[in-house]
């Protein structure tokens, strides 16, 4: 029986639509993009005949200009894949359309369902959301062509122009004359423009506009896991409005045993449930669903509303889809687990965002209580491989391929020369070398993860995925020495075995790429490699070791009293104002230390183990009043004594007034400390008694001041302590882990169950057929008819398990971690089952810096 691959059924369904993609510029949406990275989609795309593959939001006229295949033909068809909501990605398809008048044919993909399209709250779409949309943008693109027609006629074009657009406000994301203008030039393969006769007969083609569904939209980083892209509109869509138990609106609300329904349904929650639908459809899975939590209770529900008698009768292999609400397991992603791609992906830069998709006007206002928008962080990182690559001599040949590559794209540079103009790349290069550069190093040389990318037959990111830092490292280091013994390079270094060092991987990896042809034919090590460098480079893994170190000691502590618990997050925090305090005098040794903002994320972590250990300690909270007021006075020092802290979003609206107390402070012990002499020299005189009168009062205005500072810090302080009280409430609210289902340590042989995942010990319970109390099966149609109507005459369905399933794909909502990859693979080897396939999914891909951005940053609720 096949085996179940998430990045073949992708490759699969991308093959299914060749005829559309054969001779046509392809643009894609920075969700897609982030898809088809890690799929390794592009090379399948050029063999599939795309003529050019462009970015949507970044999209020029030049973009016809490249031909990767021999058809010199001009480009008649444009493709465009959207991982967003067709009303959100319009103006982008407009614009597009409205650069490249040869257009005859456009179609769209877009991963959102046409039932979707039209359910998503305030949607302009009706339900033939894909044939309305068809009739819309011909309609738009039709007022431009006259537009463009009617300048024609009075005046002979030239040269190329721009003309704004401005639309009136339908509920459609739109560009307008504020935004971006619409170019409309044109450029033949051979790179000359078309205007006059043939421009305008390009215009009066009649397009022809189709739009479909594509729902394998998705970044796994192995045939087993999957994460949704960053900026899809799936997991950018809110999980939770604004409540008094919600957290984030990244996050699912707090699990009460009531689960949100009709229109209290988050938009990500209908459109999670429609892609795990779709999902399933396309991999020929017939889902039997459960789940854990109040709002994947309403995603399950969503997903068996869904589902029909047609799909009874279709040859489908079943499976289990356990869906879990990613709040009921907070303080695993808080953690700095030892998994070496989670220490990567917390030490590599990401990509910048694209421009920002702004919703339709109707969703903007349908929550008064929810952000227009939630931000996630790019999949993609950024890694350096321009810094790891630079050799010692600068003089090199090799040392200058960064520069090469500049000058190569400095050709390109459409702004700075005219088309005609022959470009001296020899120049570009030097001034490249000179230091007059357009486009940072960052951008030149920059490599990123790729889940297809193998070392005979082995994917990498699919081996490195559930180890651990140390083995992922020796087994890079070991690919390292392999791909060289093949390519018959030596490299004279020291190598121990069984380690795997800084010293020891950067001179295989430059014996590796010391040639440009090695390079590219063994880029997918190299870049790997360079990862794993950045992550064990002490700036990063002396900061990772500090947050491994507290988490032990906190965790340690959290099964004494609440009392030493909070003495311990107290001392974190002044540890981390005595290190901002003198920040100026840092050195370099001192940057892996923890912040005060780090310090905020262990206090987040300390919260939760408090709550799970004295859920009654306190009124409000899991500490004594003393013991919060103490946390409450250091959190409030720290704040005035350190500088770096005024970001937080809790303290919005205190910026200024932070930064000019810093500032007075810091003048003040300036002109103390010079003034001591001459004070010491004329103490004999004193002071005349109106001078006297003067500073008095100004003393007394600057001590008002301060304290009506501080008391409008206490109060944001309060703030943000309600919001802990909140995060360690989340055992006491829900029944299951209520009742310590998942943490007695009784339900696990000797210390393998301490300090796992929710996940590893949900899977462990249920792969050994052991009850789950909180557990829902939703039962499908077919199933709700045979309790319903059949079962009184004895043809009643029996409750399947979950256990009973050969194929189980579990599937968190809000986002999973590298750490819960490698206890799943754990549960599943423990439970003796090899019979079973395990997928694992999630909302996006979770850092502990992404964690502390949810519950305590911009997209938090705080």
């Amino acid at each position: 029986m096949a085996v179940v691959d998430v990045i073949k059924s992708c490759l699969d369904s991308i093959a299914q639509i060749s005829e559309h993609v054969e001779g046509a510029i392809l643009y894609l949406d920075s969700g897609c993009t982030e898809s088809f990275q890690f799929t390794g989609a592009f090379p399948v795309l050029l063999e599939l005949g795309a003529r050019a593959i462009c970015s949507l939001e970044n999209m020029s006229s030049l973009d016809s200009v490249v031909n990767w295949n021999s058809n010199s033909d001009p480009a008649w068809k444009v493709v465009v894949m959207t991982s967003r909501l067709l009303s959100d990605a319009h103006r982008y398809i407009l614009r597009c359309l409205s650069t490249h008048k040869g257009v005859r044919q456009c179609t769209v993909f877009t991963s959102i369902s046409e039932l979707a399209q039209s359910a998503y709250p305030d949607s302009p779409l009706g339900p033939d959301a894909f044939h309305e949309y068809e009739i819309l943008l011909l309609q738009d693109y039709e007022e431009i062509v006259k537009k463009i027609q009617k300048k024609a006629s009075h005046s002979n074009v030239s040269s190329n122009f721009k003309e704004s657009l401005t639309f009136e406000d339908e509920g459609w994301s739109r560009l307008t004359s504020s935004e971006e203008d619409v170019s409309h030039c044109e450029a033949t393969s051979s790179g000359k423009y078309l205007f006059g006769e043939s421009h305008t007969e390009y215009l009066g083609e009649k397009l022809v506009v189709s739009v479909h569904h594509f729902p394998m939209i998705l970044c796994p980083f192995s045939p087993k896991v999957f994460v949704l892209p960053s900026e899809g509109s799936v997991s950018e869509a809110y999980l939770s409005a604004k409540h008094e138990d919600s957290l984030s609106p990244g996050l699912p609300p707090i699990s009460t045993g009531v689960p949100p329904d009709g229109d209290d349904v988050p938009p990500g929650a209908l459109l999670t449930a429609h892609f795990l639908y779709h999902l399933a459809a396309k991999m020929d899975l017939k889902m039997e669903i459960f789940s854990l939590g109040d709002l994947s209770k309403t995603v399950g529900k969503i997903m068996t509303d869904m589902s029909s008698l047609y799909d009874v009768g279709r040859r489908k292999r079943s499976a289990g889809l356990l869906l879990i609400d990613r709040t009921l397991d907070l303080l695993t992603p808080c953690c700095h687990g030892d998994s070496l791609v989670d220490c990567m992906f917390s030490s590599l830069p990401r990509r910048e965002k694209t421009t920002s998709y702004s919703s339709t006007k109707g969703s903007k206002t349908q929550h008064k209580l929810v952000p227009s928008s939630l931000q996630r962080a790019p999949l993609d990182v950024q890694i350096p491989l321009g810094k790891v690559l630079q050799e010692e001599e600068s003089n090199t040949n090799d040392s200058r391929l960064a520069e090469r590559i500049e000058a190569f794209l400095g050709g390109w540079d459409a702004c700075n020369s005219s088309p005609p103009e022959t470009v001296d790349l020899v120049n570009l290069c030097n001034k490249v070398h000179d230091g007059k550069s357009f486009l940072s190093e960052s951008q030149l040389l920059n490599g990123s993860f790729v889940s297809t990318e193998t070392f005979r037959g082995t994917p990498y990111m699919e081996a490195i995925l559930d180890r651990r830092t140390k083995d992922g490292a020796v087994l890079v280091k070991k690919w390292l020495q392999e791909t060289l013994r093949r390519q018959n390079i030596t490299v004279n270094v020291k190598i121990r075995p069984g380690f795997a060092t800084k010293l020891e991987l950067q001179p295989l990896i430059r014996a590796l790429a010391k040639s440009q042809s090695s390079l590219i034919r063994n880029k997918g090590i190299i870049q790997l490699g360079a990862a794993v460098l950045v992550a064990l480079d002490e700036s990063h893994s002396t900061r990772w070791n500090a947050f491994v170190s507290a988490e032990k000691i906190l965790s340690a502590t959290a099964g004494d009293t609440s009392q030493s618990l909070g003495a311990q997050i107290g001392d974190l925090i002044h540890k981390s104002t005595m290190l901002g305090s003198d920040g100026d005098k840092k050195t370099d040794h001192l940057q892996g230390l923890l912040s005060f903002k780090d310090a905020l994320l262990l206090m987040i972590v300390g919260y939760i183990l408090a709550g799970e250990n004295f859920p009654t300690s306190g009124s409000g909270g899991p500490f004594s009043w003393q013991e919060e007021h103490f946390l409450k006075e250091a959190i409030v020092d720290a704040i005035l004594e350190n500088a770096s802290v005024v970001k937080l979003k809790f303290l919005d609206g205190l910026t200024e007034e932070l930064e000019a107390n810093l500032n007075r402070k810091k003048s003040e012990d300036t002109k103390e400390a010079s003034s001591d002499q001459l004070e010491s020299d004329d103490d004999q005189w004193g002071k005349w008694g109106d001078e006297e009168e003067d500073d008095g009062k100004n003393d007394k205005k600057q001590v008002y001041s301060d304290m009506q500072l501080k008391l409008e810090l206490l109060d944001r302080v309060d703030n943000l302590f309600k919001s802990l009280h909140k995060l360690s409430t989340v055992k006491r609210r829900n029944l299951s882990l209520r009742e310590g289902t998942f943490s007695l340590e009784s339900n696990f042989t000797g210390d393998s169950g301490l300090n796992k995942s929710l996940i590893y010990k949900l899977l462990t319970r249920v792969l050994g057929k052991h009850d789950v109390p909180g557990l829902e099966y939703h039962s499908t149609t077919v199933g709700r008819l045979f309790k319903s109507g059949f079962g009184r005459f004895g043809l009643g369905q029996t409750k399947p398990s979950l256990a009973d399933q050969n194929i189980i794909m579990v599937f968190v909502v809000g986002g999973i971690n590298a750490a819960e990859v490698r206890e799943v693979q754990e549960a599943l080897s423990e439970s003796g089952r090899p019979d079973v396939e395990l997928i694992l999914g999630g909302t996006t891909f979770l850092t502990p810096d992404d964690m502390f951005t949810l519950l305590m940053g911009d997209s938090s609720y705080i």
